[in-house]
């Protein structure tokens, strides 16, 4: 799928490049002061705006959309000027509520640097006229042919705007509005997850607008997730296995925890376990724990390292008979997952920039995983329906650049694994690529990581010194319902 013509992609980058028609190259956006929060979440001081956009760049006079903007101050009384920008994953979260997630994590750069948040057009505070009614329970992982179908046929019945105006292609274009209308000459990106394919593809759009980049958890432009999906989720399950066989503690308590996780997915495929909060199948309360919900399950403990660390004692429990645990953290996980993401925006950028570009056979394999080929074909169900969007002619080729740019990873990422960076990385002639072993995705709050991304931004043509990294352990394997052991 890579495609090498280099000069054609240096050329339209270049064609592009230019300041967007009619965008001024001073401030001209009002900022008022504000106060964002969300949900169980501390609340941050800001300066918030609103930027009035075309929903079609190529129809400048057509409909607008909104896109909600917010400057976190920095500490510094002379704050540099090229500001840090944060691009949030998903697709579909809002960069908002990723920011007030990880805030702690950014406030070593916020000493010297503002922070610039910007909810991606069908995201968050952008997601006016952009929305549908999303059940508590709607997953990829577990709803099913049936019950996606009807629910994609109502939910494009209930949107204000085009769903084909909300790929990652327009989206850089309001990032690039948002920079010239905040008077920024350059900033710094910071993207996560699929935000690191939106910071690439500004990056490839506007070069000289991007002072420094940083990509934390990589997706490649040219992959088209789906199939891999499943691949990478098996090969970060087998490496925790591995090392809970290596751990003395784990290796005693749980020595047959992969035997015991293929067993429990068996029964309780005939018999799910009861919901321990007494709610009925389908109802708020509890969770009712089927095969699908503890793959779902798995995979998303998968991604961080405290959620890693309960991942033996939860299955060990279930397979002994006391499932209680495992539905609860079920419940708890599972059932937060589709309101903190934008259903139709997602599938925007999926439907336009993943399943058309998986090749048949790509899918050879998958079902041999824990994970089997549930997630493609629910993703094929989507997409099916849903319109496919507008997308750059070199959107799905590397990006070529010479800006200094940071690759972090997770050695037991679930859905950027390193290799990853390492493909993102051999186009990139001023790349540094750093890998945290035993740690998932997003590497940017675990330990020593938010000191070398400040030290990044300081001087990012210097090579980092990122011996701390070793010194970074993973969460220790609970032994037991109540801890790690002594």
């Amino acid at each position: 799928m890579r495609i090498t013509t280099l000069v054609l992609i240096v050329a339209a980058a270049a064609a592009v490049a230019a300041p967007l028609p009619g965008v001024a190259q001073s401030p001209t956006l009002p900022e008022r002061p504000c106060r964002l929060e969300s949900e169980q979440l501390a609340a941050a001081s800001a300066r918030c705006s609103t930027l009035e956009v075309p929903e079609d760049p190529a129809a400048p006079d057509g409909a607008k959309v909104e896109i909600f903007v917010a400057r976190i101050a920095a500490q510094s009384a002379t704050p540099r000027p090229d500001p840090l920008l944060l691009i949030a994953g998903g697709p579909g979260q809002g960069t908002v509520d990723m920011y007030l997630q990880l805030r702690g994590a950014f406030e070593p750069v916020r000493r010297e640097r503002d922070l610039i948040l910007v909810d991606q057009r069908g995201t968050g505070r952008s997601a006016g006229g952009f929305g549908c009614s999303v059940p508590d329970d709607l997953a990829l992982d577990t709803a099913g042919p049936e019950r996606l179908q009807s629910f994609i046929a109502a939910c494009l019945g209930e949107l204000e705007h085009d769903p084909r105006l909300y790929t990652t292609s327009v989206a850089v274009q309001d990032l690039e509005r948002v920079r010239a209308a905040l008077g920024i000459e350059q900033w710094n990106l910071y993207g996560v997850s699929y935000g690191t394919r939106v910071a690439q593809h500004y990056l490839r759009r506007f070069p000289e607008r991007a002072r420094a980049v940083v990509l934390d958890g990589v997706v490649p432009p040219e992959l088209a997730l789906g199939p891999d999906i499943a691949r990478d989720a098996q090969a970060a399950l087998d490496r925790i296995f591995a090392r809970c066989a290596a751990d003395a503690g784990c290796e005693t308590r749980f020595a047959n925890v992969s035997t015991e996780f293929h067993e429990l997915l068996a029964r309780l495929a005939a018999a799910p376990a009861p919901d321990p909060a007494g709610a009925q199948p389908g109802k708020s309360g509890g969770a009712t724990l089927g095969p699908a919900e503890l793959r779902a399950l798995v995979r998303f403990m998968s991604y961080n390292a405290a959620t890693v660390a309960l991942l033996p004692v939860l299955l060990h429990e279930a397979y002994a008979g006391n499932a209680a645990p495992l539905a609860r953290q079920a419940g708890t996980l599972l059932r937060g997952l589709p309101a903190s993401l934008s259903f139709p925006m997602s599938n925007s950028v999926v439907c336009t920039e993943d399943v058309p570009f998986v090749r048949d056979g790509e899918r050879e394999g998958v079902g041999e995983t824990y994970l089997g080929t549930t997630i493609v074909d629910a993703l094929r169900t989507i997409c099916a329906r849903w319109p496919v969007g507008k997308i750059d002619a070199d959107f799905k080729t590397p990006v070529i650049s010479d800006r200094p740019v940071l690759l972090l990873s997770g050695g037991d990422d679930p859905i950027t694994p390193p290799a990853y960076a390492e493909r993102v990385a051999a186009t990139l002639s001023h790349a540094q690529s750093l890998v945290s072993d035993d740690q998932g995705h997003g590497l940017l709050p675990v330990g020593c990581v938010p000191r070398l991304l400040r030290a990044f931004l300081s001087a990012p043509e210097s090579e980092l010194d990122a011996s701390c990294l070793k010194a970074e352990a993973p969460t220790p394997f609970f032994l037991s319902l109540l801890g790690p052991g002594p």
